[in-house]
């Protein structure tokens, strides 16, 4: 009997594999193929192109046809309803916002998007979950600190996702796992404009070691 594993099945199982998604902000479609697929040889199943890099749509479908599909790809910096739905006739799955808008949220989960929509305060945070959130993007992170997420985990429901994202580097796993993370968004410390593929996976690697030290498989 096969069974075809929904979105939410979908991403419980590339979060269990590797919670971290890959930021690849001001990526162009003539090389996201190839800094893809160095990050999926790593070991990432989540990528989002934030919608402020050029001509996003492209890379994102790009992406999405040149990857397995236990990877998940999306967008980043959604900030309109327009953008949900061209994101959902790319083929793509994720819908990342830096904020936590919840006609938005609505929109992303009508159209049978993943949503993690942006909070840095428990009203944010409730207010997200109530509008379908599939996990809450800690941000900016610099404002939440392991101290301060782990106070907002003591009220959250169990088994939120919540991934801190905003100036995320190695050294910073260990701590904010330790006050309840349970995945990451990383951004410039992972990917910059200009960087190469064997770049970019010299960084993932790095993050993947920071990840398996603290989670170890």
């Amino acid at each position: 009997m096969t069974h075809h594993a929904t979105m939410t099945e979908r991403f419980a199982a590339a979060q269990a594999v590797l919670p971290l998604v890959a930021i690849l902000r001001g990526i162009t479609p003539q090389e996201v193929v190839e800094i893809g697929v160095s990050l999926v040889d790593a070991g990432f199943c989540l990528i989002e192109v934030p919608l402020n890099s050029p001509d996003p749509f492209a890379s994102i479908a790009a992406l999405r046809q040149a990857l397995p599909a236990d990877v998940l790809v999306g967008a980043g910096t959604v900030l309109n309803v327009g953008q949900i739905d061209q994101l959902r006739d790319c083929g793509a799955e994720l819908a990342v916002m830096p904020h936590a808008d919840v006609s938005l949220i609505h929109a992303a989960k009508a159209a049978g998007l993943l949503c993690v929509p942006g909070i840095a305060t428990p009203t944010e945070a409730f207010a997200a979950l109530a509008a379908g959130a599939d996990a809450l993007k800690i941000f900016p992170a610099e404002l939440v600190t392991p101290a301060i997420l782990k106070a907002m985990c003591a009220v959250l429901p169990k088994g939120t996702g919540l991934l801190p994202v905003g100036g995320i580097k190695p050294e910073s796993i260990k701590p904010y796992v330790d006050a309840g993370a349970t995945g990451f968004g990383l951004g410039s410390a992972l990917y910059k404009p200009g960087m190469t593929a064997q770049q970019t996976a010299a960084t993932a690697r790095q993050f993947v070691a920071a990840w398996q030290s603290v989670r170890p498989s």
